[in-house]
């Protein structure tokens, strides 16, 4: 293999392991400014996308025992990766996806140590962000203790207004 080969392979290979995850995608039709805007955006997520080519990137996975075959690769391949939160890139992937849905076809991916179909990928976009799963839990928190102080609130309330009506009525 040429020296330039082997320093893109070990390149892959380097954006691949340290990452937390990465989306495979195929790509098709996307001008120099739609690709701009949506590499900007994976960006705002907090990862990147690499334009690979197939046997390569098939290549580098073998080299770090992950399973993907040249065939089921079709069309322009791109690698979507992050280091640190996978749920905001595959939000930031499926957001632009849904504005140009002929652009962008999502192969796969591999997220915490396991292959995921599409479907997979699709699935973990769809859950809720750290921040709203928080405020939920703390919703779920707050719900008991407001529904405890609402009851105390009202048997109190209701002892003052049958004091009232007692005082009303003498």
């Amino acid at each position: 293999m040429l020296a330039e080969k082997e320093l893109f392979l070990e390149e892959v290979k380097g954006r691949i392991d340290p990452s937390v995850g990465f989306v495979l995608a195929s790509y098709r039709g996307i001008n120099a400014n739609g690709f701009a805007g949506f590499r900007s955006r994976l960006v705002e997520a907090g990862g990147d996308f690499f334009v690979i080519k197939k046997r390569v990137f098939v290549k580098a996975a073998k080299d770090l025992n992950l399973e993907y075959d040249v065939n089921e690769l079709d069309g322009h391949v791109g690698l979507a990766f992050t280091k640190d939160n996978f749920l905001s890139l595959t939000k930031a992937l499926y957001s632009f996806k849904k504005e140009n849905d002929a652009a962008l076809t999502v192969i796969g991916g591999h997220f915490e140590g396991k292959k995921c179909s599409s479907q997979d990928v699709e699935l973990i976009s769809k859950l809720p962000t750290l921040l709203e799963m928080r405020a939920q839990f703390l919703g779920l928190l707050e719900a008991p203790m407001t529904q405890t102080l609402g009851t105390i609130q009202a048997m109190l309330t209701s002892v003052i207004y049958c004091l009232d009506n007692k005082a009303k009525k003498e």
